[in-house]
């Protein structure tokens, strides 16, 4: 390992060398990030998992400019052109673009203008005239007589000089400095234009989608510097671009640009000079600017994307850490008009028990059926189920019909059954909780080879009710068996590079599983995948032999998990719970290697580890000194402390039950002025989308979040978060709704 890395990465993130080079030395050695943040925190200086994250991906970047620097190091050497300055230079580049700058002159290429005069013998000339700029006696006509060559293709002095102007053009707009000057004055100086796109292509675009035309009328004629373009208009325009309806042109200022080529590249004013301007010229009309253009987009869509990914990882982290109901005997309901209400009764422990379809909508009715018979039948349906099955709350999705829905059973008054359990405060008689709950993606799941596994007989739209309901339970436990990218918190996800996307939002996933732990008798298959140090392969070794050897009773029996060795036994055990296990540390996150520190806690009182785990008063009396080691220290002591003052602890918060505003179901129901309750759906770079429950998600614009400016709308709501917005304007053509927080 390169200590260059290690230093560079240290001083990039302002990081202690020593705390870098021991978070790398774990991450190569197949050590998870909830892993190193949670249990090494004495070798990486308490790094959390963004900073753990952080230095893996400079880490994979150093690493992979080296990998191409060798290359172009191998490749030069085998054709014999690799000089002692050339290898300095290549060995000092420290960015991708710098490294192919150095490269580019010495690449194989294709045909072009300048490679076809190599081949008609013009070479010599185009460097005898750069290099005879001072000479003001050299006779050009004389010079480039001497190279007509019919046979070559040369028919006159002037083709002569033409061609060496392509090869000294080329020379230009490949020179390492040339393309550093002008790629600086396009990143800090240039001006993106955008306009709507002409001819047949947007034509057929437009005849495609008939919104685009309207989804891309704020950008048909904009243009600002590229450098102060905001990340979601860049995506927009990019998409634009790419579906054929908008135009985008980036350009800088020509003068300057054609300025610090002569300084490059104009040594004297002899009559030489005059087909170097020319050839300067060209080179970066015809050859640097263009490149540069797309250089310029490409690392400008980069950064944007960056911002994207990183807003959707943020969302995704609200959606995933949302408070769970906890094990409840639910009624699920995947609403519907014409196809009717699903309805999946699941036990506590998000088991089917049964499913039925209610018609309670005269909205959309089949043909031949009554409207009243229908919803008399809903009526006494859900009501024989909540008194049959002890029902404690019910779900319905917030999809089509989701507000009607959530009215007709309101409406029906249905009580807590005298053997339901307690919801909060909640007894016997109390109203039954109605609760609305986001079904993106659940029809994902619904198709999905899980479900097919999970509810082999079942129908893929009673699979989705039986998601919606188990979401209420465990969003977390639920929401890990679809996609992320399906969930939809995330802004022009489909615009951004799929591979750095997954890579967020995977980490995401996983540390929010790991943060929360898993119950390891419980968790389903896709659920322990997540957790730290198994993934699929073992995640399914470990159901199967649960399957077959019944519950475990301790983490040490993992070990016997076929192919669960103790490396990954050492990433996983910390996080997995056991409750009601042979060994009540199981049931905590107090990792196995430190259980002797614990067991020595609990002797110095004279009490069991099961007594200590319960008194806050004994643990108190402790002095974490008396228990450091050489590897655990003071942090990690006071994790353990921590740990068994509450076992086993949800990190998430407190469910709350939420409500929206009791007649307003419609986009039309709105007005101007009206104070409604909402949910936060979408946080994006330009403001926030709220369910305000009208089957149509309003704008918080960045502008309306608070008084005073807002650099960012996520330092001021959350995804989930519940809110309280004001109607500023409805444009019912367009269904867009105008909230405010103000």
């Amino acid at each position: 390992m390169s200590d260059q890395y290690i230093q560079k990465i240290a001083y990039d993130m302002s990081l202690d060398e020593k705390s870098v080079l021991a978070a790398v030395q774990l991450l190569d050695g197949g050590a998870t990030l909830p892993f190193i943040a949670r249990y090494r925190k004495e070798a990486t200086g308490g790094m959390d998992e963004v900073a753990i994250a952080g230095i893996r991906d400079r880490l994979l970047r150093l690493r992979q400019l080296d990998e191409r620097r060798q290359a172009i190091l191998r490749s030069l050497a085998g054709r014999r052109l690799l000089t002692p300055q050339l290898q300095e230079s290549i060995s000092g580049a420290e960015s991708l673009a710098r490294l192919e700058d150095i490269y580019l002159p010495f690449r194989p290429k294709r045909k072009t203008r300048a490679s076809v005069a190599r081949e008609r013998g013009l070479e010599p000339l185009a460097r005898r005239i750069f290099d005879g700029q001072a000479e003001r006696g050299l006779d050009l006509e004389d010079l480039a007589a001497a190279f007509v060559d019919a046979e070559k293709g040369v028919q006159s002095g002037e083709e002569a000089l033409a061609g060496a102007r392509d090869i000294m053009a080329e020379w230009m707009s490949e020179d390492a400095e040339a393309r550093s000057r002008m790629r600086a004055i396009f990143e800090t100086q240039g001006v993106l234009r955008c306009t709507a796109a002409d001819g047949g292509a947007a034509r057929k675009a437009i005849g495609n989608d008939i919104d685009n035309s309207e989804k891309f009328r704020d950008y048909m004629e904009c243009s600002e510097p590229i450098s102060r373009v905001s990340p979601h208009r860049l995506l927009a325009m990019l998409r634009g671009a790419r579906l054929g309806v908008l135009r985008l042109h980036l350009a800088a200022a020509d003068e300057e640009c054609l300025a610090a080529m002569e300084e490059l590249f104009l040594k004297a004013e002899g009559p030489a000079a005059r087909q170097v301007r020319l050839a300067a010229e060209d080179g970066y009309r015809r050859l640097l600017a263009p490149s540069m253009e797309n250089e310029t987009l490409a690392a400008a869509r980069a950064r944007a994307e960056e911002k994207a990914i990183d807003v959707f990882a943020k969302n995704l982290r609200h959606v995933l850490l949302e408070p769970p109901l906890g094990h409840k005997r639910i009624l699920a309901v995947d609403p519907g008009f014409r196809t009717g209400c699903k309805l999946a009764v699941l036990d506590r422990m998000g088991r089917l028990l049964e499913s039925h379809v209610i018609y309670p909508h005269d909205l959309g009715q089949p043909a031949g059926r009554s409207g009243g018979r229908d919803r008399e039948q809903a009526e006494n349906t859900v009501r024989d189920i909540c008194r049959r099955c002890g029902i404690e709350a019910i779900a319905v999705g917030n999809g089509t019909a989701g507000r009607e829905t959530e009215q007709f059973l309101r409406s029906l008054n249905l009580r807590l059954e005298e053997d339901g359990k307690e919801m909060g405060k909640g007894t016997a008689g109390e109203e039954l909780p109605v609760i609305m709950v986001n079904e993106s993606g659940a029809s994902v799941y619904s198709t999905s080879e899980a479900a097919r596994q999970e509810l082999p007989h079942v129908d893929a739209t009673v699979r989705g009710a039986v998601s919606i309901g188990r979401r209420l339970m465990d969003p977390l436990a639920e929401l890990v068996k679809i996609d992320p990218r399906a969930i939809g918190v995330g802004q022009y996800q489909h615009d951004v590079d799929g591979q750095s996307l997954a890579q967020a939002l995977d980490d995401v996933v996983i540390s929010c599983v790991n943060l929360v732990g898993v119950d390891l008798n419980s968790a389903s298959r896709e659920l322990l995948a997540r957790v730290s140090g198994l993934g699929p392969k073992l995640a399914a070794a470990v159901v199967k032999y649960r399957d077959e050897h019944g519950m475990f009773r301790s983490r040490k029996e993992l070990l016997n998990v076929p192919r669960l060795g103790p490396r990954a036994f050492e990433q996983a055990a910390g996080f997995l719970r056991i409750q009601g296990g042979e060994n009540p540390l199981d049931g905590t996150a107090v990792h196995p290697e430190s259980y002797s520190i614990a067991e020595r806690m609990a002797a110095d009182l004279a009490v069991p580890v099961e007594r200590l785990m319960k008194d806050r008063h004994l643990l108190e009396r402790l002095d974490p000194q008396r228990y450091l080691t050489e590897r655990a220290g003071r942090a990690t002591i006071q994790d353990i402390i921590e740990e068994l003052s509450r076992p086993g602890r949800d990190p998430r918060r407190e469910f709350e039950q939420f409500q929206f505003s009791p007649g307003v179901e419609r986009i039309e129901d709105l007005r101007v002025g009206m104070k409604l309750p909402g949910i936060v759906t979408n946080v994006t770079a330009f403001g926030a989308f709220v369910d305000i429950g009208v089957h149509q998600d309003g704008l918080v614009h960045i502008s309306q979040l608070k008084d005073g400016f807002v650099r960012y709308p996520a330092d001021v709501v959350a995804v989930r978060e519940r809110i309280t917005v004001k109607v500023l304007d409805v444009d019912l053509p367009r269904r867009r709704i105008s909230l405010s927080l103000k």
